[in-house]
């Protein structure tokens, strides 16, 4: 008789299979992985069933909410179809069991003096002077100015900068795409000032990080979240939005409210 094969074993083939065929599924990965060893930790053997589906998705959740119960379904719901190839029997619970799982929440809309304000703190940072604030204040700002996510901004080149056409270019975002940014010149400005700073920690090359981590290299996104968790904080926001706490990416929604060049240039 075949032994039954664990769910991790399948998950690991699945995820192999979507990856050859171009699929990044960095964060959908990750969690299908977690969601196997769940179901391998907990002895579940034969086909997937409704009920540990919805033990995972509703007991292991960080955010207890109908919405996120439903994100959970929607990522995992690829990999049942996968199971259910080879196991007629497989269970997953229906569409609309928690209701809609992409369900856009207000963004928090930064007022100038906010902006400004944050930057500021940015500036602040230890060391003073130093390539830290420096590299806080400008993402903040570049950010807030051309509507960048964070990890848009974190992957940015030197030679992405294009000051004579005024164009920053932004590689292999979202659905594997490049676009072309057009920049205000309070933004190429701000941005020649970091790069003076930049300049005393190694000569930047083409192909080398736009902003510097301390170790040379390109930053990790949690990185920045902990310093502006830290600056949010002292600064005392509080959220006007959907969403509980004022984020980083509510920052880009300030760049269609038109109130950014000013507060870029207290990046300097």
């Amino acid at each position: 008789m075949t032994k039954a094969r664990t769910m991790l074993s399948l998950a690991a083939d699945y995820l192999s299979e979507r990856r050859a065929l171009g699929f990044d599924l960095r964060i959908a990965g990750n969690q299908i992985v977690a969601f196997a060893r769940f179901v391998d930790e907990r002895g579940h053997n034969g086909p997937l069933t409704n009920e540990i589906v919805l033990n995972w998705v509703q007991g292991e959740a960080k955010r207890a909410s109908p919405m996120s119960w439903a994100r959970r379904l929607d990522l995992l719901r690829p990999f049942a179809r996968y199971l259910a190839r080879f196991d007629p029997a497989t269970e997953f619970p229906q569409n609309a069991i928690f209701g809609r799982s992409h369900r856009r929440l207000a963004p928090h809309i930064y007022s100038e003096r906010e902006i400004c304000d944050l930057l500021a703190a940015a500036w602040r940072l230890a060391p003073e002077g130093g390539l830290r604030p420096a590299t806080c204040a400008t993402i903040f700002g570049l950010i807030a100015a051309t509507g960048l996510r964070l990890s848009e901004a974190l992957h940015l080149h030197c030679d992405d900068l294009d000051f004579v056409r005024g164009v920053l270019t932004v590689r292999n975002t979202k659905f594997r795409k490049s676009r072309h940014v057009p920049l205000h010149a309070t933004v190429m400005a701000a941005l020649q000032r970091y790069l003076a700073v930049r300049a005393r920690h190694g000569a930047p090359t083409a192909e080398s990080p736009l902003f510097l981590s301390p170790a040379g290299s390109f930053i990790a996104n949690r990185t920045i979240h902990r310093v502006f968790w830290k600056l949010r904080t002292d600064l005392g926001w509080t959220a006007r939005g959907g969403h509980g706490e004022v984020r980083i990416h509510d920052l880009r929604h300030n760049s269609e409210c038109r109130i950014i060049p000013s507060a870029v240039t207290l990046a300097a």
